[in-house]
């Protein structure tokens, strides 16, 4: 927008766009990992898209080459990648664009729109302390805006500032927030190009957007006021070529803690990486709770991609921060496992698995991983849980005994009641669940005991714990030889 043009004008737009027509973006900068408010962000924009049959496309802004990594990169697009958000286009990266960034901030330059501003750093500094002194803020003060760059001494340093508008009232109706207004006296005359001609982030995120064809501006609320700079920039633009129409903003709340703090490392402000790798987590699980993050639908918790697809929007996103809560997400992740394929929760317990019993051989043992998931999975809430629960399955005899185990086996009368198990299942001809049962509680009454009594010693000398899956499931996952060798064993050793 020209200078003296903003009052009374508006962005955005209430209307839910035409099937085809939403191009969405994520923009991450690459000086750290994606942290879980950007996955959210990222879940947004893509759902929106997918939801109007439209693109979203991803921005690597890589332009602050001292803090942007190759590593970060590939981190970020390796959490992308794990929590299954595809894009329609190849990543386009801002420090490859810097050409075109200048070419924008010339264009705005020989329109009148902007101004070379020869101000020395010493200048502005005297400028600040007088604002501070007079408790005024701190804005640049328009001294280069109007005057001859003719009065600059010859070949003097400069940097290129758009000519904002100095009145009137910018009203953005943002998709989130409803409407926000902003003084145009407020925003200054900030700077485009720098003064060895490299761009700055504001020119870079609008000429990025709009050469990317992005219609719908989803991001933090933390960027609301970065709305009411970038539009001069369209707006100007507009003017001089057309074709600069102002994107839809969404600015969504961020996330706090589960104690209303601004989210931090211990309320879950990791990379997603660490919710893979250290967490244990399923993609699947995270971006479910993620959604439901500042969305929701009636009280629906769970949500395939293909419903969140289908029933995505913007009217629906709070204007409320949300809160992260580590349960909430335990729990949900524990429903999708109790879900998940039997294959693929062995496949990603097993490094685990080998990572704490170093015999344990992924390859020889999958299948019996395998079979055992329907029992492991009904107690796990992560992949860790897993695993440790699985571990029973593949120690090596002595078992390592966890206390209660350990408590349990030296109890008075447990060596006895395992040796009179030990016999009695030496003579079943069918190692199955339901004959195993039948006969441990046909033991259980003659003895005038609870079938809990004989499970518990019998459990400690099966798994070395008091607590695993159901005492059958174990009996049938370690077969005849290995359960009564088990069971022996401690028969032979336990203090009567």
């Amino acid at each position: 927008m020209a200078s003296g043009q903003a009052d009374g004008t508006g962005s955005g737009t209430g209307k839910s766009p035409t099937q085809g027509t939403v191009v969405t973006r994520f923009a991450p900068s690459p000086t750290g990992f994606l942290h879980i408010g950007g996955a959210r962000t990222a879940l947004f924009n893509w759902l929106y898209a997918r939801h109007f049959g439209g693109k979203t496309l991803l921005r690597i802004e890589d332009t602050d080459k001292a803090r942007s990594t190759k590593e970060a990169i590939d981190a970020i697009l390796d959490g992308l990648d794990w929590l299954g958000f595809d894009y329609d286009e190849a990543p386009v990266f801002q420090s490859e664009r810097a050409a075109r960034h200048a070419e924008v901030a010339n264009m705005l330059l020989e329109a009148g729109h902007a101004y070379r501003c020869y101000a020395t750093a010493e200048e502005l500094e005297q400028m600040r302390a007088e604002q501070r002194a007079a408790k005024r803020p701190l804005r640049y003060d328009g001294r280069w805006r109007d005057r001859d760059p003719a009065d600059a001494p010859e070949g003097a340093p400069f940097v290129v500032r758009l000519k904002t508008p100095t009145d009137g009232v910018t009203e953005i109706e943002d998709a989130v927030q409803g409407k926000v207004k902003v003084r145009n006296e407020e925003i200054d005359d900030y700077i485009l190009l720098r003064s060895d001609g490299s761009p700055t982030y504001m020119l870079a995120v609008v000429v990025d957007d709009h050469d990317m064809g992005v219609t719908h501006v989803i991001r933090g609320d933390d960027h609301l006021n970065n709305a009411f700079r970038q539009l001069p920039i369209y707006r100007a633009m507009n003017a001089i070529e057309g074709g600069w129409d102002d994107p839809v903003y969404a600015h969504i709340p961020l996330i706090h803690g589960a104690d209303g703090a601004k989210l931090s490392k211990r309320h879950g402000a990791m990379g997603v990486d660490a919710y893979r790798d250290e967490l244990g987590l399923l993609p699947e699980a995270v971006v479910n709770y993620l959604l439901r993050l500042g969305w929701g639908h009636g009280d629906q918790e769970i949500f395939s991609r293909d419903e969140a697809v289908a029933l995505f929007d913007l009217p629906a996103v709070g204007k409320s921060p949300s809160r992260f809560d580590f349960k909430k997400l335990a729990n949900m992740n524990g429903q999708y496992m109790r879900e998940a394929d039997d294959a693929r929760l062995a496949d990603l317990a097993a490094p685990r698995i080998a990572a704490l019993e170093a015999g344990f051989d992924a390859a020889s043992h999958r299948d019996l991983l395998v079979q055992a998931m329907p029992s492991l999975k009904a107690r796990a809430k992560n992949l860790d849980e897993l695993a440790e629960g699985a571990l029973f399955l593949f120690r090596q005899r002595p078992l390592p005994l966890d206390d209660k185990a350990a408590s349990l086996l030296q109890a008075e009368g447990a060596g006895e009641l395992l040796a009179d198990v030990a016999n009695r299942l030496e003579q079943a001809s069918d190692w199955s669940i339901e004959p195993l049962e039948t006969e441990l509680k046909a033991m259980a009454e003659e003895r005038e005991l609870g079938l809990g009594k004989v499970a518990q010693p019998l459990r400690a000398a099966l798994t070395g714990q008091s607590t695993s899956p159901g005492i059958f499931d174990v009996l049938v996952l370690l077969g005849r030889e290995e359960s009564l060798a088990r069971i022996r064993e401690h028969a032979g050793a336990a203090v009567p």
